[in-house]
């Protein structure tokens, strides 16, 4: 899997263009902002794309979607659990056209990405794990984690948290906002996940 980022917006949300070198197969993962900045991005690297995965539904992750979809047309995955984010968190009725959840695997030209339900940040928040990447949306930041006071549960954000630290191996994490981290370098010096069991 090829990748790169695009951080976007006032909040400087970090898209993900995530492709198949064979194929060039794109997934967007969290379309913000700036629908006309990542369709350059996706023209100059000539990429074909093929869906759209959200980690969440709060608007300065899902804000392009719509014009997004009108343009390619293609799915738009979110977790149901988020389905009904009140709409001054979204920026409107939110925009999806299909759901996943725990365990779903989508396949993009022989990549998988695997859903973990990560709640806490939202009750919807989703991690996707695509090989040895992980796409943690705001649920974990380098050395810090997603807030819990826009619709979202502390208990659930620690269980979360656990949760990716129990996971095997050393991941790269790619999170929604600030500088890309590993798994390793967080169980060691994050202290949201150092937190007591």
């Amino acid at each position: 899997m090829q990748y790169d980022v695009l951080p976007l917006g006032a909040y400087q949300t970090n898209c993900y263009l995530c492709w198949d070198e064979q194929t060039m197969g794109c997934a967007i993962i969290d379309p913000g902002y700036s629908p006309d900045v990542i369709l350059r991005a996706i023209e100059a690297r000539r990429l074909q794309p093929k869906m759209i995965l959200l980690t969440h539904g709060h608007f300065d992750h899902v804000g392009a979607v719509r014009p997004l979809y009108q343009t390619l047309n293609v799915p738009v995955y979110i977790c149901d659990k988020d389905a009904d984010l009140p709409e001054e968190l979204t920026a409107g009725p939110l925009f999806y056209t299909a759901e996943y959840g725990e365990g779903d695997i989508l396949d993009l030209d022989g990549l998988a990405f695997r859903v973990l339900e990560t709640p806490g940040h939202t009750p919807g928040s989703v991690c996707l794990l695509c090989g040895d990447v992980i796409f943690s949306g705001d649920t974990l930041f380098a050395g810090s984690c997603g807030r819990t006071d826009l619709g979202g549960s502390w208990s659930q954000m620690l269980s979360s948290l656990r949760r990716l630290a129990d996971l095997p191996g050393n991941c790269t994490v790619l999170p929604g906002h600030g500088p890309a981290t590993t798994l390793e370098t967080e169980r060691r010096t994050n202290p949201y996940m150092r937190a007591p069991r």
